[in-house]
């Protein structure tokens, strides 16, 4: 079973490849991808699982395109997202992906990271569109 020790290992890893981190919280990381992608990935260490999770933006409630915003999430959800799934925590639009420790190993990791980090790439500008302040 993967140790937050092995975790932080990981996270070190990704620091490598010019990402960083730093612990928020007990068993709460906060990584920042780099690059041109301006988002945070909160890594929450919570045993049997770890789960990943990045805010996209605030639910919107006043400028009539919730139904079509939660249309294109569901659509996003079973075409493009492997693993993960968009969904609403707190009033907010969010992206999640839960890997069991058991048996992950750093590649598994890196591939859930990536496929996040990649979605939300591909997704952004798009879903930024229903945004209220867009």
């Amino acid at each position: 079973m993967v140790t937050k020790d092995d975790l932080e290992s990981f996270l070190d890893r990704l620091s490598a490849d010019g990402a960083s981190y730093f612990e928020a919280g007990e068993n709460t990381y906060i990584v920042h991808p780099g690059g041109s992608l301006d988002v945070d990935v909160v890594v929450h260490f919570n045993p049997p699982v770890m789960v990943l999770r990045v805010k996209v933006m605030n639910v919107p409630s006043k400028n009539g395109k919730s139904a079509e915003l939660n249309r294109r999430l569901l659509e996003l959800n079973a075409n493009d997202l492997v693993h993960g799934s968009y969904g609403i925590s707190d009033g907010s639009i969010v992206l999640t992906e839960a890997l069991e420790l058991s048996h992950l190993d750093f590649e598994e990791f890196l591939a859930s990271y990536e496929s996040m980090t990649l979605a939300l790439a591909t997704h952004l500008r798009e879903l930024t569109t229903y945004r209220e302040d867009a």
